[in-house]
């Protein structure tokens, strides 16, 4: 037994890459002492792509991390990076990941530079090579100008950038975020989100955990929602938004119109306003764009022009509250 599990075959007529599965979970269970952390968790992350694992404190993001990372051995079930086994394969999981935490892991004491240099060193780069390596992600992470300081000096946006560059020495086909911009201004936040937006666009697999949904709507190509250490969903953003959320309608009249004849007059056209939080707002649920037609007709028929009208998707906050705390609609794998 090599370790190295085989890449699944292809579906006829896809994409080249489209089933290349980079990351697999399947039923790994983790538990300390008689505390179950992970219950029967899958997933699977497909080459180039982004999965975002979503969940409260203690969902068990950071355990299912650890497990694969090889930081942890799995109480039971498989996990697989790069088509080796966490557990029989460890070193050569480790030879292809990088993983950057909620804290810069940097040696403070050192520059930037230094940084860079003694860790392409310690993954055997030669001198040479090394300074090549530093200076090269340096730039990327427009990190140039701070290069010979003591990383302790750092802001949080910068000693962020510096950590996430030391994950990429190695130049890792895997990626492991996890709660990269916890506590980061929102100006830091962005740039970290555009390099990891470059990163992937150069074929980077990255896995990221994170409890800001706007990072896992902006980034994430399909998300994984954890709560108790379970699976409660999986799927891309879209297909998310769509299962928990109605798209909206929301009416504003004019002061002159009587929210409640208008909202008579949707209610006969079979629509269902409810008010909205402004005065003179209605919100109408909608199952298409076409709808949108009828709320118009609806008020034209009573003689009354809206003000202004807006169309809302459902948002991964609606996903949230509709699936992490609802441990008791779990759903199996996620994709």
């Amino acid at each position: 037994m090599t370790g190295r599990t085989p890449a699944p075959p292809s579906h006829p007529g896809a994409r080249p890459g489209a089933d290349d599965i980079v990351i697999e979970a399947v039923d790994v269970g983790m538990t300390f002492g008689t505390v179950r952390a992970l219950d029967a968790v899958s997933l699977t992350v497909r080459r180039g792509s982004v999965l975002a694992l979503l969940g409260h404190n203690g969902a068990g993001k950071t355990t299912l991390v650890g497990v694969l990372t090889t930081a942890l051995a799995p109480t039971s079930g498989r996990a697989a990076v790069a088509g080796y086994d966490v557990r029989r394969r460890p070193a050569e999981v480790r030879r292809r990941i990088g993983l950057t935490g909620q804290y810069a892991t940097v040696d403070g004491r050192l520059s930037g530079r230094d940084n860079l240099v003694l860790l392409a060193g310690l993954l055997g780069a030669g001198r040479r090579a090394a300074r090549a390596r530093a200076d090269e992600l340096l730039d990327l992470f427009e990190l140039g100008h701070v290069a010979t300081r003591p990383a302790r000096g750092y802001s949080g946006g910068l000693r962020r950038r510096l950590d996430l560059a030391a994950s990429l020495v190695g130049r890792p086909e895997v990626v492991f975020l996890d709660e990269p911009t916890t506590g980061l201004d929102p100006v830091s936040r962005l740039g970290l989100w555009e390099i990891v937006e470059g990163l992937v666009a150069e074929g980077t697999t990255v896995l990221l955990t994170t409890q800001y949904l706007e990072e896992a709507d902006r980034l994430a190509d399909s998300i994984t929602v954890l709560s108790g250490g379970s699976v409660i969903a999986g799927g891309t953003p879209a297909e998310l938004k769509a299962r928990v959320g109605r798209r909206t309608v929301t009416v504003v009249l004019d002061g002159a119109d009587d929210p409640a004849r208008a909202a008579e007059a949707l209610r006969r056209a079979g629509l269902a306003p409810v008010a909205g939080r402004e005065d003179a707002t209605l919100v109408v649920p909608i199952e298409a764009t076409r709808d949108i037609a009828a709320v118009v007709r609806a008020l034209d028929g009573v003689g009354i022009e809206a003000a202004e009208l807006s169309f809302g998707e459902p948002s991964l906050d609606d996903v949230y509250l509709a699936l992490a705390h609802r441990p008791d609609r779990p759903e199996g794998p996620a994709r």
